[in-house]
């Protein structure tokens, strides 16, 4: 395993860590949704309720896979132990890429503009430095825009234990 995708999921613990107790529960994930949800300017129902749904499974994911002492809380440990393994959470991590870039695709062409782009990655909790590095280092277009697949794909990448030198790096301050 690749220190880089130890130091991006670190980072993403402490950015679902959203009621900063130390561990992940329940709360968190609706915490993080009612966040995320307030930054999806366009979006319609469709959308925001699947991006709710993608972060339940997210916490039910972590909550059957890990929380075997049933206290319905999630250490920073156990949480790498379960992210970053991609046969346990790929699917997971898939249903989130789609459902956080069709947020940022209100209008269904495909493509992402930059303001939304950093609403909806500043409603997480990331770095506003940091995500302008990730936009950019996803090349966009003339008019500043990416592609839904490539975001898709950086999630997806961000989660790979062994992965380097990729744009979500950029998230943690290395790689550019």
């Amino acid at each position: 395993m690749r220190t880089e995708a130890i130091d991006r999921v670190a980072l993403v613990f402490s950015l679902f860590d959203a009621n900063g107790n130390g561990r992940l529960d329940p709360e968190d994930f609706e915490l993080m949704t009612t966040r995320v949800i307030a930054a999806a300017e366009g979006a319609g129902p469709a959308a925001r309720e699947r991006i709710a749904v993608a972060f339940r499974r997210y916490w039910e994911t972590l909550s059957a896979e890990l929380d075997a002492d049933g206290d319905g809380k999630i250490t920073p440990d156990e949480f790498q132990a379960c992210v970053l393994v991609p046969e346990r959470f790929a699917p997971t991590v898939r249903e989130f890429a789609e459902s956080l870039a069709a947020l940022g695709d209100p209008d269904g062409d495909g493509l992402i503009e930059r303001p939304l782009f950093l609403g909806l990655m500043d409603a997480i909790g990331f770095r506003r430095a940091h995500v302008e590095a990730l936009f950019d280092a996803f090349e966009p277009d003339a008019s500043d825009r990416i592609t839904v697949e490539k975001w898709i794909g950086g999630i997806e990448d961000f989660y790979a234990p062994d992965k380097a030198g990729i744009p979500g790096d950029r998230l943690v301050g290395a790689g550019g």
